[in-house]
């Protein structure tokens, strides 16, 4: 489905949302790839540092990627779903909802790149494989 099957009210939502996850997973995938403090620290804390921290920042550039290709939107969003899960699941039960003096920042992108995801996928529910199929029958 391309955007023109969609209204124009919900190309402007998907839209919005995908910059927005686009942008807060640019911006994060930046400080894992350059080995930042914070980014060390969440990854250590996890026990996967480096190759956990390095293998979530491909996995968020290839999200931005998704993001920002019309046709591929709705697989990034539902990449960008699963990588939000998981770190609000690492917030809540490894590193706490404030990380190294936060005021839970990170935890707050996270919530916020997942609502931005679930948006885009929701509205461009019919590209997504598998599901796209049962919903266009």
């Amino acid at each position: 489905m391309r955007d023109a099957m969609l209204s124009h009210g919900a190309v402007i939502t998907s839209w919005i949302g995908q910059l927005t996850a686009a942008i807060i997973l640019g911006q994060t995938l930046f400080f894992k790839f350059t080995g930042a403090p914070e980014a060390r620290y969440i990854f250590s804390t996890l026990g996967v540092e480096p190759w956990g921290r390095y293998a979530t920042g491909t996995l968020e550039l290839i999200t931005v990627i998704l993001l920002l290709t019309p046709w591929t939107a709705a697989l990034g969003a539902v990449l960008a779903m699963g990588l939000m899960g998981g770190a609000i699941m690492s917030h809540l039960t490894r590193l706490g909802i404030e990380v190294q003096g936060d005021g839970g920042l990170l935890f707050g992108l996270a919530i916020t790149t997942l609502l931005a995801a679930t948006i885009v996928a929701i509205i461009r529910r019919v590209q997504i494989p598998i599901l796209g199929a049962l919903l266009s029958s």
